[in-house]
């Protein structure tokens, strides 16, 4: 008769003893890098969203600005740009240079400053937008609702 080995259930795991839990705790951080990569894509994502924002508040200054309507480019960038924005009107020779910014960029992206130019040039029957020295610059701050 031949001798059989029968191993004992214990004898048989004893050697993966060590790898109990290793499921878990892979499945954990796994889901942890998953959540941080869709935050730092979500943020991204509101970073270029802002961006646009910006882009389309200074072309829409800028535009108002050379048609003479200054408090009417003031009201567009509180409505288009993002919230906290601000923005800058600068006369350069022939044309007007709007610069809008937002330097917390929603706060997702520490260190990321969102920034948007739009040149125009006057109309010739615009309210005259320099004053006597030739030269004005204004930065006001736009407040935004928010969108």
């Amino acid at each position: 008769m031949g001798a059989t080995s029968r191993a004992s259930p214990t004898e048989r795991n004893a050697g993966q003893a060590g790898d109990a839990g290793m499921v878990t705790v892979e499945a954990a951080i796994a889901l942890c890098a998953f959540v941080v990569v869709l935050a730092m894509t979500l943020a991204g994502m509101a970073t270029v969203l802002d961006q646009l924002r910006c882009t389309d508040a200074a072309r829409e200054a800028a535009r108002l600005v050379a048609r003479g309507e200054r408090d009417e480019a003031a009201d567009a960038v509180g409505r288009i740009a993002p919230r906290g924005a601000t923005f800058t009107v600068t006369d350069e020779g022939a044309g007007i240079v709007v610069d809008v910014r937002d330097p917390a960029a929603g706060g997702l992206l520490p260190g990321v400053h969102v920034t948007a130019d739009a040149y125009a040039v006057p109309e010739p029957d615009a309210d005259d937008v320099t004053d006597a020295s030739g030269a004005e610059t204004s930065t006001r701050s736009a407040g935004g609702d928010g969108r």
